[in-house]
Parts: C-alpha cells; sequence; structure tokens
C-alpha cells in the first residue's frame, strides 16, 4: 500500500518549484519573448475606440524586429526538450504520489504554456500574411519556421547556444551550424523535432480557430439564448 501524506506532498511541491523556479522561469520568460514581439510586429493593438497599429510598412526598423522574433522563436518550443528534467525527477526516487500529483501537473502547465507561446505567435504571423492578401504563404511561412525553430532548438540543446549568441558570437555559431548540423545523426534530431512541431502545431492551431470563433460569436447574454415566437 502506499503512503500518502498531504504534508510530505506540500513539502516535496515546495522544494520542487524552490529548487527548479530559476531554470523554470528563465525558460519561460524566454518562450513569452517572441509571442510578445509578434504582437507588436503582426498584430493591430486596441486602445479604447482606436487602433494603433505598429510596424505595417516593413521599415528596416520592422525588419530588424522580425530578424529577432526568427531568433527568439525556437525558445518557445524549446521548452519541451525540457522533459529531460522530469525524467531526472523521477529517477531521483520520488514518491508514486509526488511523481502523479506534482512533478506531473507542473510539468505539464509549463510545457503547455511555452509551446502556447509558439502556437500563438505563428498565429499571429499568419493573421499578418492574410492581412497583406498573402495567404497562400501562411503553410510555407509555418514550415519555414518550423524548420529553423527544429535547428535553433537543436543548436540550444546540444550544442548550448542561446538566441544572444547571433549578436555575440554569431561567428561560432554559422560553423556550428555547417560543422555539426549538417551530420547524419543532427540532421535525423532536426527531422524528427520538425515532424513534432509540425504535427503539435497542426493539431492545436485548429483548437484555436474554434476558441476564437465561439468567442466573437457566443451570446452576449441569457435573451440570446431564448427562440422568438414565431
Amino acid at each position: 500500500m502506499v503512503d500518502f501524506s498531504l504534508k510530505s506532498l506540500i513539502a516535496d511541491a515546495l522544494r520542487t518549484v524552490y529548487h527548479n523556479a530559476d531554470w523554470m522561469g528563465w525558460n519561460l520568460f524566454l518562450a513569452i519573448v517572441p509571442f510578445v514581439l509578434s504582437v507588436f510586429l503582426f498584430r493591430r493593438l486596441q486602445f479604447g475606440n482606436s487602433t494603433v497599429t505598429l510596424n505595417r510598412h516593413r521599415s528596416p526598423l520592422w525588419w530588424l524586429g522580425v530578424a529577432i522574433f526568427v531568433a527568439f522563436l525556437p525558445n518557445a518550443p524549446y521548452i519541451l526538450t525540457d522533459i529531460i528534467h522530469f525524467v531526472r525527477w523521477v529517477r531521483d526516487g520520488a514518491s508514486v504520489w509526488t511523481v502523479a500529483l506534482v512533478y506531473v501537473p507542473l510539468f505539464f502547465l509549463f510545457l503547455a504554456a511555452g509551446f502556447e507561446a509558439y502556437v500563438m505567435s505563428l498565429l499571429n504571423v499568419g493573421h499578418y500574411l492574410k492581412q497583406q492578401g498573402l495567404r497562400r504563404y501562411v503553410f510555407a511561412t509555418e514550415l519555414t519556421l518550423h524548420g529553423l525553430s527544429a535547428i535553433g532548438i537543436y543548436l540550444g540543446r546540444f550544442l548550448r547556444f542561446n538566441s544572444w549568441n547571433l549578436l555575440t558570437h554569431w561567428n561560432d555559431v554559422v560553423s556550428s551550424v555547417f560543422e555539426g548540423v549538417f551530420a547524419r545523426d543532427s540532421l535525423m534530431t532536426i527531422a524528427i523535432t520538425f515532424l513534432i512541431l509540425t504535427v503539435l502545431h497542426a493539431l492545436l492551431k485548429p483548437v484555436h480557430f474554434a476558441l476564437s470563433d465561439y468567442w466573437k460569436f457566443r451570446p452576449k447574454n441569457r435573451q440570446d439564448f431564448v427562440i422568438p415566437n414565431s
């Protein structure tokens, strides 16, 4: 029989958060950065009754923002690779209750938040392309961003580069891409990552559209549910 203690469970939860809040918080912050950039680059912001359009004329500053967005985008799906920490936690000998009621919910919310930022970022890109009359390029753009993100995840997880290195050590990043990324094992890893991103995004994208449609056309009050007499 498994011994269940609420006091020990709470202690395990607090201990887990305390010892992992630094890297989890930092990775989640980096995952949100491309989403915030996508809002400013690809969406119109509503302030009261006025609409503010930011960087809609493809100025040099706008293109610089797009480059920064692409550089930081892999940080959002990168969170999926942090599942290795979950495996390490389980191997450390935690109880079944701690794994089920602490580790699993905590990591689910963590991974979901990171990938949600990724999906929303791509939805904002698609919105912008549609507004510019470039709907036919949405799918190709998504695949391109999946591919670039897969490469970025490989550079971050296996070669330990980060987005800042594109500015501080860009020559090392470029040389690593040509020397390591095109090796057979590296290409296989990137291809599998690309497939995972593509499938997960394809599964979640219709859900977002369905929720968006529901929010737009939801009944405003109870009277909307009443069918008028003929």
